[in-house]
């Protein structure tokens, strides 16, 4: 039996080296880090933590180990539509962190169905001939989450400076993660207005004032934004696809095993232009190996997005690879609806007249700090 088990292990260690490294050697291909995965697979976990003022004050239970020392800026919770998202600064990876909360209907279920049937249904702007999902696009675009977002963003790099920004999700808050990333890449909420108008206007000179103007634009968009996502679900056709992956070369998108998220809403290969379409790069997690010897591997797919070896290759019909990731656990600590804060005696917040509450406070000061000089 012995010399089997030899066998067995020479066999798999062969499965991994060809399996892991296909795609190590690609041109142009984002780095993976498999820590850095990690640490945002905990701030994405954190996100789901029931009690505000836990997370917001980053003492809950999920809120250590990776992440421990970070510090929360901004919490927006939209209640009419139970969305959730924060901002903040993580000082070991002297970066802006932004999370965005999954779903938290009372049945994953439910919103797994209706995504076989979402149609894309809207142009994205600037984008000739991309089309994404209205409701993916809307949960970022139309709700409070987008200016909660941007404002968080803008406090911590006026303290802690032009540094990186992080940009993270699960499940749907995957999908509105997406958007955010590119929104802060391709749109210029953070050029002030007078400062575009005043190069603009001493560089006229020789120049189509139109052009120019346009060029001084692109050159203040956010070029340091990553972004990374756990198990979101597909949110464009293949010419939006190709456009984000021009504006976000570095994205890592997360796929887990048999999770079924991934597979929605369906890639129909022979209508490659009208359906659904995974921007790259993939990196699925899955399991490898013979009999007792067993390894859970990280494999870096092609940069089709769609690689039909990685996790199309799968059914793709689990709820609970769904809410796992990396050994992290990525499910609610409760199925019932919207949570608000449990207590608002040491928080500062806004209201707005809908109910939507935006927790903030001023970088570099803690809760405890705040709470003195209130």
């Amino acid at each position: 039996m012995e010399p089997r088990r030899w066998l067995a292990a020479a066999v798999l260690m062969c499965v991994l080296v060809l399996c892991s490294g296909r795609e190590l050697k690609a041109k142009d291909a984002p780095t993976y880090d498999p820590a850095l995965a990690r640490t945002l697979a905990e701030y994405t976990s954190a996100v789901y933590t029931a009690d505000l003022t836990q997370l917001f004050t980053w003492t809950c239970e999920r809120c250590g180990d990776l992440t421990e020392g970070f510090e929360v800026i901004e919490l927006i919770v939209d209640v009419k539509n139970c969305l959730q998202a924060y901002v903040g600064f993580a000082k070991d990876m002297n970066a802006v962190i932004v999370v965005f909360r999954g779903t938290q209907e009372n049945s994953i279920q439910n919103w797994i169905e209706d995504l076989f049937w979402k149609q894309l249904d809207l142009d994205y702007p600037g984008m000739p001939e991309a089309k994404v999902h209205s409701g993916f696009y809307s949960a970022y675009h139309n709700t409070t989450l987008r200016d909660g977002v941007v404002s968080g963003i803008q406090k911590t790099r006026e303290v802690y400076g032009n540094i990186p920004i992080m940009v993270t999700g699960h499940s749907m808050g995957g999908a509105m993660a997406s958007f955010c990333a590119l929104d802060l890449v391709v749109s210029n909420k953070f050029c002030p207005q007078s400062k575009i108008v005043g190069d603009w206007k001493s560089s006229m000179i020789g120049h189509n004032p139109w052009e120019e103007l346009e060029h001084l634009k692109i050159n203040f968009r956010l070029k340091d934004v990553k972004l990374m996502t756990f198990g979101q679900p597909r949110i464009g056709n293949a010419v939006f696809a190709s456009n984000f992956n021009r504006s976000l070369p570095d994205t890592i998108r997360m796929t887990n095993s048999h999770d079924i998220v991934p597979h929605l809403p369906p890639y129909y290969q022979y209508f490659p232009q009208k359906t659904y379409h995974h921007f790259p790069r993939e990196v699925w997690i899955h399991s490898v190996g013979l009999g007792s010897f067993v390894y859970s591997i990280e494999e870096i797919c092609d940069g089709s997005g769609e690689d039909p070896t990685c996790s199309r290759s799968v059914s793709g019909n689990s709820v609970n690879d769904h809410i796992h990731y990396l050994g992290i656990s990525m499910h609610a600590e409760s199925l019932g609806h919207c949570r608000i804060v449990t207590d608002d005696r040491i928080l500062q917040y806004n209201m707005d007249t809908a109910g939507n509450i935006v927790l903030f406070k001023q970088p570099g000061l803690s809760v405890n700090e705040l709470h003195s000089a209130q």
